[in-house]
């Protein structure tokens, strides 16, 4: 039951714009955003290793999330899931600063690989859009006690996350690591 001075309309709605301009200024930083013709003294090469282990410890969260709550322990899943976007949200701060400073990083892959890994990506990017506002919502939906509906989101959250999440690691792996010959 809700018990603020605001509906869940109203939550939602909150949710799903600054869900919205998040993805929008990621974009927009990723895409149209014109370079400040000033390179960064720091290394940031790092960085896309970073975002991956970052994503690869929000999987390992959420899969332990799922475990506890199938277990019947409400307060480790509430844990679990907290820590898993903790580390969702670090790693958008880290993947903000990086592109921030470095731009896009073409692929440079060739031959069966490069239809893979665009489908990876463009599925990714798509539904991690989808993912910020299910995240919200689902832990909304916690906070406010209504455990009818956070159960209903929270059966398509967790795949969701959980995809974005993996293809992350996915397209860091053949992005860095594929052989390009």
């Amino acid at each position: 039951m809700n018990t603020l001075p605001f509906s869940n309309r109203t939550a939602i709605s909150a949710i799903i714009t600054v869900s919205t301009l998040v993805f929008l200024f990621l974009l927009w930083l990723l895409y149209f955003k014109e370079s400040s013709g000033t390179e960064t003294e720091m290394d940031l090469s790092f960085m896309p290793a970073l975002n991956a282990l970052l994503n690869s410890a929000c999987a390992l969260f959420l899969a332990l999330g799922v475990i506890a709550i199938k277990q019947g322990d409400k307060e480790r899943h509430w844990r679990m899931m907290l820590t898993a976007l903790g580390f969702s949200a670090v790693f958008l701060v880290s993947y903000l600063v990086y592109h921030h400073f470095q731009g896009d990083t073409p692929f440079e892959g060739s031959g069966f690989i490069r239809p893979i890994y665009f489908f990876i990506l463009i599925s990714h990017i798509v539904l991690s859009a989808v993912m910020l506002p299910m995240i919200f919502t689902t832990l909304y939906f916690a906070a406010t006690k209504n455990f009818t509906s956070h159960r209903r989101l929270a059966r398509y959250t967790f795949p969701v996350w959980m995809y974005v999440s993996v293809t992350g690691v996915l397209v860091y792996l053949i992005l860095y690591h594929w052989p390009t010959a």
